[in-house]
Order: structure tokens, then sequence, then C-alpha cells
């Protein structure tokens, strides 16, 4: 039998026989982590040991250690939820059960659910976790899974889709339950050490309007009760730090029913947020050599179809009928940004080109998936396109990366960086799409930068290095991106004027550094839970008088602080309910003036951290918030110890 080269995560090839599984290669790197291996990770995805490996793939062999066992792990979970809510409803139909992030879900139909019965449900499934059932994989005929799923129309369409053209399925067998299922799972339900069901909801069919509407059931899993307190803990704190939630305390934004879903309204206090956010991307993209331009918001279909966009989004775009010609709300800024290189000759000395814009963008996402400020119809990206030599690519991507950096560190942010390659969906040839993702994995090695694969995960014109943050609990978001793109200089004939005088075809580098800025405003409202730096505080400083004789002082203070954003409490309370009031609106710093101030003219400041200060000069005091906005300082330390 012939042998295929496989490579494994430190680099180096090994060689196993054609037909070879995961589990094969496993035993092959050693006996022990043969027994220990639970599923694998080939070519960046989540596979069963049984599966096998094809010539070139990229192994990871994923074991009860790797951070990928949790997700196996509560993908048994939401069968064992399928299998408990059989037995209390077997009249339940199940379509699919997928795990996440935080856990897993299974959208079921033909059964009346609500939260009250999610008590019954779980105790069923401690009983199957006590059982310690085994779960077995089985390969079913095709024909055996039509007669099984006769009357169930979901796995049908499963089977007519994802499965179309496989005469031999998976099964996976605990017990008296079965389902239709990729894998991977963990040996026996007792592995599962604590379950919880969260919430119901309801779902569209494969998250499409027009389909059923079934009901969606969330649970998560842990190893142990212990992990599950924790997490259980966190998702409290993420629940009080909610952006809906805060949003709407801060007075920072509105999806009102009225003006339509997805559809932001910014307030007042969260425009002054995105001004200083869209300021600070202004200054990084000046600095970094990048040139403001401006698009409309649409564009002549025609030029949605030279760019791809039209035969890969047209479903998610909002299209018009103007005078008996189509346009279309723009889903994205690089046409337009390429249109406008497209109206000047270039010679390579002008090279790269660099362009930024905060372009408003649209794209129709189905209802159902809609979510405060993390999915919307109308978005801003922070978007930039630049255009140079193949030769000049990775010194551009390096700088890209350079400024991704620095906004990560002015916020306090941490990220996760993968490199996404061709999807399903895409254009451009096999040979450009192979010399964009060289290019893009020689800059991440030669920076010794530490990366996740996803494959599939590019966009539908080139691969690309998707940051993810992380915030202060833990939890993970799409955010900068850069991406290399071959196809769409050719999709637009784009050329410059090269050293020996012929045309030549320049790259297109796409980037964002914020990714949109309603998610990463999303981001921020819970990073910080609603506690904003200095300089990005709606509002920075509140006067507050100790009584209505010292008002005059008090604008007199405000006044000499100008230039930040500065209000005066003229409200007849109790210098208490002042203070508190300002707490709860997480104003940086309150200035308190009483008669000793206003005759000294100095203030008493207090920071929302608690501390106090007294006698301080205005001038000292201002001098101090000149310094800590300019810097960017992440927490108000005028009382720092």
């Amino acid at each position: 039998m012939s042998e295929i080269v496989v490579t494994l995560p430190d680099g180096s090839e090994l060689s196993v026989e054609e037909g070879a599984t995961v589990a094969d290669v496993a035993y092959e790197i050693g006996p022990g982590l043969g027994k220990d291996t639970v599923a694998g990770v080939v070519d960046g995805e989540l596979v069963d040991k049984a599966d096998p490996v094809h010539d070139g793939a990229q192994v990871v062999i994923v074991t009860d250690q790797s951070d990928e066992y949790l997700r196996v792990l509560r993908h048994t979970a939401a069968h064992v939820f399928a299998q408990a809510l059989q037995r209390l409803h077997p009249e339940a139909k199940l379509a699919i059960g997928p795990p996440t992030d935080e856990g897993f879900y299974y959208d079921v139909t033909d059964v009346d659910l609500d939260a009250d019965d999610l008590e019954a449900i779980e105790d069923e499934m401690r009983e199957i976790l006590e059982a310690d059932l085994p779960v077995e994989r089985e390969l079913r005929s095709r024909e055996e899974a039509l007669e099984l799923y006769e009357d169930n129309p979901y796995k049908r369409d499963i089977l007519e889709d994802e499965a179309a053209g496989d005469e031999e399925l998976s099964f996976y067998v605990q017990g008296d339950f079965e389902d239709l299922c990729k894998g991977p799972h963990v040996e026996s339900t007792g592995e599962i050490g604590a379950v919880k069901l969260l919430n119901i909801s309801s779902a569209y069919w494969r998250g499409d309007e027009d389909n059923e509407t079934l009901t969606r059931v969330y649970g998560t899993a842990f190893e142990s009760e212990k992990d599950l307190q924790d997490h259980m803990e966190l998702r409290a704190e993420a629940e009080e730090r909610d952006h809906r939630k805060l949003g709407k305390e801060m007075d920072l934004f509105s999806i009102p029913e009225v003006t339509g879903p997805g559809l932001p309204l910014y307030h007042p206090n969260g425009k002054k947020i995105l001004s200083e956010l869209s300021g600070f991307a202004e200054s990084l993209n000046v600095d970094a050599g990048y040139e403001p331009v401006e698009t409309p918001h649409l564009f002549r279909t025609e030029l949605w179809k030279q760019s791809g966009h039209y035969d890969n989004y047209v479903d998610d775009m909002f299209l018009l009928d103007v005078n008996d010609e189509e346009y279309g709300l723009k889903p994205m800024n690089c046409p337009g940004h390429a249109t406008i290189f497209d109206q000047h000759s270039w010679s390579y000395r002008d090279l790269p080109v660099r362009y930024f814009e905060d372009g408003k963008v649209y794209r129709k996402e189905q209802r159902g998936e809609l979510s405060g400020l993390s999915r919307v119809w109308s978005f801003t990206i922070d978007d930039g396109h630049l255009f140079c030599r193949p030769e000049q690519i990775e010194a551009e991507i390096r700088q890209v990366m350079d400024s991704i950096y620095e906004v990560l560190d002015t916020f306090g942010l941490e990220a996760h960086v993968a490199l996404a390659t061709r999807p399903e969906k895409s254009v451009g040839s096999d040979e450009i799409w192979e010399q964009s993702e060289t290019q893009l994995r020689a800059v991440l090695d030669n920076q010794n930068v530490d990366y996740d694969l996803e494959p599939g995960d590019g966009a539908f014109y080139g691969p690309k290095i998707d940051f993810a943050f992380e915030d202060a609990l833990g939890r993970k978001w799409d955010g900068p991106t850069v991406q290399v793109d071959f196809n769409m200089p050719e999709r637009f004939d784009l050329t410059y004027t090269g050293e020996d005088n012929e045309e030549h075809r320049p790259v297109m580098i796409h980037r964002a550094l914020y990714g949109s800025y309603e998610r990463f405003f999303m981001v921020l409202i819970e990073h910080f839970d609603g506690k904003f730096p200095l300089w990005l505080a709606p509002e920075q400083v509140r006067v507050l008088p100790i009584s209505d004789d010292q008002l005059g002082y008090a604008h007199r203070v405000k006044n000499e602080l100008g230039d930040f954003r500065v209000s005066v409490e003229d409200r007849s309370w109790t210098l208490g309910r002042k203070i508190r009031e300002a707490q709860d609106d997480n104003v940086p710093y309150m200035l308190v003036v009483g008669e000793d101030e206003a005759e000294a003219g100095t203030i008493s400041v207090r920071d929302r951290q608690e501390r106090e200060e007294q006698d301080v000069a205005v001038e000292a005091f201002r001098e101090h918030l000149d310094a800590e906005y300019g810097e960017k300082r992440l927490e108000p330390d005028f009382l720092a110890d």
C-alpha cells in the first residue's frame, strides 16, 4: 500500500499508510498518545478519530488535555439533551445540535416547551450521565438513514444537502438513542461532569426566515461542577455588562422597532465615543501614510458584478430599482476604492497607494441573527485599502499588523490570530489563492506569530489574517483583519507602469483596525463595563456644587476646563446624592466645590474609585487631564497611589 505524508503541529512530517485515520496517526507517533486520542483537527476542522487523513494534511491530535476537548464533550452533551428530551417527550423531532463556544444548542420541533420544562429535562440528563453510557460510532447506509428519518424533514434535508452523495453515513449511539452526526464525541456520557440548560428561544431552520420556526434550547457542559459554577458566575457578570443593558442606562444608542431591525441610532453620548474612536483610527492611518477618501452609500450593480460581490453577496444585499436600472447599497467599500485607484495612471515609484474611509455598509442579515450592535444591517467599517507591488506585500502587512497591535495595547485587549483560507464560494484561480495564502503565512511565520488555521473562512476574493479580541471576561469577538487580494485588481484591470516601462498588476490589501465600529463599540462597552477611560468617556468631569450658592463658581471651573467634556450638576440635591448619581453614570472625575473651595479658588477631586483629594488647584488638575487624555490612559489616575 502506498504512503501519504501529514504535517504535525511542530512542522515535522510523518509518513503513514494511505487510508490511515487520525487514530492511526496518533499511534504512529506513540502508543500512549494513540490510547489517549479523543478526536483530531485536520486542516483546522475538528473530526472524529476514525476519520481518514489525506496526503499533505495538517493534523493535530486531540486528547482530554487539549483545548478542543471541551467542544467535543459539549457535542456529546447536546446528544444527551436530545436523548433526555425524547425520553420525556417522544413526539419531539430533532433538527441539529452543534457545540458552541459557550456550550451547545439543539433545534427541535413538534414539542411544546417552555422554561418550566428545563428542570425535568436536566434531571433526566443527569441520569444519563450517571449511567455512563458508551458513545459508539456506527456507519449506516443511505437507505437505512432515509428510512429512519422518513417523517423528519430536517434530517432528510441534511441527508440531501451536506450528506448528498455519501453512501455511508455516521451515526452516534448511546443506549436507547441514536443521531445522524459527523462527530466527534467523547467515549461515554460519564465523561461529562456537569450540565446546565440555560434558556429557550425560537430559530429559523438554517437561519432562513422563509423556513419553519423551530424551538432552540441552549445549554452548557463542563468536566466538573466547579467549572460549571465558575462559568455561571462569569455568565452572570456578562449579563450585567451586556452592551444592550448598559447602552440604554448610559443613553449611548437605541434600535427602535419603528426605524427597522438592525439599524442603530447613536445618541449624543454614543456619538462622542464613536468620534473619539474615529479620531484615533484616523491618526493611525495618517501616520501610516493613508489618505482619506469617501464613497457613496450605493452603486449601480454593474460595479458589484465586476467586483464579484453580486455573485457572492446578492442574497445579503439591499437592491433598489431606479428608473429600470438596478442599484445596490454597498455591502463593502473595496470596489469604490479600487475605482478611485483606477482613475489615475500610476508609476511603480508611486506605490504603495493607501486609502482609508469610515465607510457605511449594509448587509441583509436574517432577522433571527440580529443582536444588539454585534449583528446589524447597517454598520461602519474603519476601512483601508492599499495598492502595492508584489515585493512590498510583506512590509505593508507588517505595518498594518503594527497598527492593529497599537489598537490592542491602547484598549488593553488581548487578541487571538488566525489565518483564514479559501472558502467554498470564491473567485480567482488556484494559483492566485495559493500565492496569497503563502504570502500571509510567510508574514506570520517570519514574525513568530502564534496563529490558528481556519480553513474555508477567507473572504471570497482572498485569504485573510483575522484578529479576535479577548475582553475582560475572556470572551472572543471578531475584530481587525488584513487580507491579500490578487483577484480584484484583475477584475478591475488595475495597472501601474513598472521600472521596465511595461504595465504590471498591483496587489490590493484590505485592512480594518477595529473591524466594524458597531462590534468594536459593543466590545468596549462590555470590556470596560461602561467605565470608559477618560479620553473615551462621553462625560469626563462633573462639577458638584455643595449648594446653589456655589453654582457660579462651579460654572467658572467648567469654563476653565472647557476643552474637556464637563457638566455642572445644578439640581438641588444633597451632595451624597450628587456623588451617587455621578458614580452611577460612570463619570471618571467629580469635582466637589463648596464655600471653602470657592474662596480659595480650588477644587476637591474625587474619582469613580472613590479616592479623593482636597485643595487641588484647577490648573494642576487641567494639566493632568491633558496628559491623561493625550496618553490615552486606561484608568483615571490623578488620585492613584
